[in-house]
């Protein structure tokens, strides 16, 4: 059975205070705030366990648009100091885990948690959670060697079949195992005087 925090959906992160009176903007992820950004709305709060936010919730009072920047105040958040000690922070909301997402290609995290990862035919792992980075969503795989953080992206992770419970990879050399020191040898060795002139103009 999945956990409460598997069947949370990301709608948010917090990026930088605003004045003086524990606004904080806010980076988007629904395309519908004004659904999920209502006053008296709570959110879970995705942040690292040294965070004093760890494992706690917090309740919106308001969203405005300031130069068409969201701004989000919340409950008992009432000066900078403590709008900046949430800054980075996910912001998730509890859902009803057999809603599904309206955008075809997009799944929630408790859909992915567990499934098979397959490379070639041959499955390599499991995937054990997903991490909300700014620049990307990493899917965070089992293997028999520990765990690989694999990008989210369509040119590593093409299928993804919860029917048939597994996620298709077609990841780079070197991602789930330690490239052959002769190969790591090849891709960083430079060409003989010789060669320079048939190769690719490179930038300085």
């Amino acid at each position: 059975m999945a956990s409460a925090e598997n069947n949370r959906l990301r709608v948010g992160r917090l990026t930088k205070a605003h004045g003086l009176k524990g606004a904080i903007k806010i980076e988007l992820y629904t395309d519908e705030p004004e659904k999920r950004f209502v006053p008296g709305a709570r959110f879970w709060l995705q942040v690292p366990e040294s965070s004093p936010w760890h494992g706690k919730s917090i309740e919106l009072t308001e969203l405005r648009y300031y130069n068409t920047q969201p701004v989000a105040f919340f409950e008992g958040i009432g000066d900078r100091t403590a709008a900046e000690s949430l800054i980075k922070a996910i912001l998730l909301v509890d859902h009803d885990p057999a809603e599904l997402p309206e955008e075809d290609d997009a799944w929630y995290d408790h859909q992915l948690v567990g499934l098979g990862v397959v490379r070639e035919g041959e499955t390599v792992g499991t995937v054990a959670r997903l991490e909300h980075l700014p620049a990307q969503d990493l899917l965070v795989v089992q293997t028999g060697s520990g765990e690989v953080m694999v990008p989210f992206v369509k040119a590593i992770v093409p299928s993804v079949d919860l029917a048939a419970g597994i996620l298709t990879v077609t990841p780079p050399a070197g991602l789930f195992e330690a490239l052959p020191e002769d190969a790591s040898e090849a891709e960083t060795a430079t060409p003989a005087d010789g060669d320079a002139a048939t190769g690719e103009p490179t930038a300085p």
